[in-house]
């Protein structure tokens, strides 16, 4: 029996997954978790050797597991955090911390760049060329910043020494044993760099973040051989690399999304909903940002998304800032301790910890809990948070429709979160929608090898639609719709009042 192995490296930790290579069934993975670094406030790193033990440690794990024989591997997949900036040298030997996708150290950059562009009178330069705001979340002003900053990349950049990536290109290179310098559509229509029409680096762009094209990989199609494995411990030489995308996009591909109109949303360390136009690049009137779904044989798809950067994130940080729960599936039976809604009334969680991103684009937000009084405990605090989770993910909901036109009355869901029962529910009523949970719920892992299986041409896209299957859905609670319908006004109204 032969296997698919998909490496999905994400914010907090590394799964890896192992896939039937024939039947295309979701046999097993291992997560390892990472540490996260936090040196100032705002600033978020990922140590680039902490990453890559991850990935060592969860696929050897998989494999001892399974007592699988190396020889079974057949390909590789790989999908990962996608905006988080790695500097290295050509010996693949980390030069600083990665800086991640959450991170706000270049706000002030940011903001003073856009400032010169509408002086400029080009103040939509940036979006009619990428499809993104000026905004720290992506990776450019964090190379710009790596240059400037850390004496390590600007010696090697003097050196031409120096290389620049997202993870999927880091992990690439050290699979490959330094072999393949490569990435795809998807993770470079993220970094502010690429032209989004032409889907190559684009030299104006290069030129305002002060980058050279000979520091940043080959951009390729999403679904091909990007390299073979070469010279590591854990897996023998010679596997191909078949198929690399950005998580959320994988997530897309692994629900059956590949089409115009596929539509889903990851519930992870934040939310992130998609939504595929196919072949038109479709430009947002609301916050959205335009993307890259995948490029295949030459041939771009485009995707809308809505970016909430704090979803899973939110409930960490009752379980390792505040203590009050020893793990996160925890935050479930604690918020349903709370038994009459009307406790919640005026309680309102803005888990903006990380700015705000779609649909406002702000930058310094703070995250922030209002309605207090003394009689709130932690079980008010626990609802308080689902409840903030759902409300920002209704904004990317709200903006997504107007910009689509579509009414989007079901929708797919993924991620670690979306087992919590009571979230589900939370959302479905929120934003007035059936939800559609699908048996594999770790889609993104599981795209990453369907990509993978599409590159090595051991696949079509038609089969894609046969694999997914449906787990369980969610409908708004009539008896709480008036309360959020309430409570989504009173959302609305703070925001207006306290960010815009």
């Amino acid at each position: 029996m032969n296997f698919i192995l998909a490496i999905d490296q994400g914010t907090t930790g590394t799964t890896a997954a192992l896939i039937n290579a024939t039947s295309f069934e979701f046999v097993d993975q291992v997560n390892t978790e990472f540490p996260q670094i936090f040196p100032k406030p705002g600033w978020v790193e990922h140590n680039l050797d902490d990453i890559w033990q991850s990935v060592r440690q969860s696929v050897q794990s998989l494999l001892a597991n399974n007592n699988l024989k190396l020889g079974q591997i057949k390909s590789i997949g790989i999908t990962n955090q996608r905006e988080t900036t790695c500097a290295f040298s050509r010996t693949g030997d980390p030069l600083a911390n990665a800086i991640v996708w959450q991170d706000r150290r270049t706000s002030e950059y940011c903001r003073q760049k856009q400032h010169q562009l509408d002086s400029e009178g080009r103040g939509e330069f940036l979006r009619k060329k990428t499809g993104l705001p000026f905004d720290p979340y992506f990776s450019a002003s964090k190379m710009n910043w790596l240059l400037n900053n850390n004496n390590n990349v600007a010696q090697q950049a003097q050196q031409e020494n120096l290389l620049f990536g997202t993870i999927d290109t880091f992990l690439l290179y050290k699979l490959s044993g330094q072999k393949s310098y490569q990435t795809e559509p998807s993770n470079a229509s993220r970094t502010l760099l690429m032209d989004l029409g032409t889907t190559n680096w684009d030299q104006e762009l290069l030129e305002l973040f002060s980058i050279k094209q000979s520091q940043l990989p080959t951009i390729v199609d999403s679904f091909g051989e990007f390299g073979l494995t070469s010279g590591l411990d854990f897996l023998p030489d010679g596997i191909p690399i078949t198929g690399i995308l950005g998580d959320q996009q994988s997530a897309l591909f692994g629900q059956a999304g590949y089409k115009i109109g596929g539509i889903k949303c990851t519930y992870g360390t934040g939310a992130f909903i998609l939504l595929n136009t196919g072949a038109t690049a479709v430009t947002s009137n609301n916050g959205l940002l335009t993307t890259v779904a995948f490029r295949h044989q030459g041939e771009c798809c485009y995707a809308l998304e809505g970016s909430s950067f704090i979803a899973g994130a939110a409930v960490q940080w009752l379980r390792d800032s505040l203590k009050m729960i020893k793990s996160a599936p925890e935050v479930e039976p604690l918020a349903l301790e709370v038994k009459k809604l009307e406790e919640m009334e005026h309680i309102i969680f803005f888990p903006y910890f990380s700015g705000v991103g779609s649909p406002h684009w702000l930058p310094d937000a703070k995250a922030s809990i209002i309605g207090l009084t003394r009689d709130s405990n932690r079980a008010h605090i626990a609802r308080a948070t689902l409840d903030g989770i759902a409300l920002s993910i209704n904004d990317l909901f709200t903006a997504m429709r107007e910009d689509s036109g579509l009414k989007i009355d079901t929708l797919k869901v993924d991620g670690g979160a979306v087992n919590n029962q009571l979230l589900m529910k939370i959302q479905a009523t929120v934003s007035n929608l059936t939800i559609i949970r699908p048996q594999v719920v770790e889609t993104t892992a599981y795209g990453a090898a369907l990509a993978a299986a599409i590159g090595s041409d051991n696949m079509t896209f038609a089969q894609i639609d046969q694999l997914w299957k449906e787990e369980s859905q969610f409908s708004p609670d009539k008896d709480e719709t008036a309360f959020y319908q309430a409570k989504s006004q009173q959302w609305k109204s703070m925001i207006e009042k306290c960010y815009l």
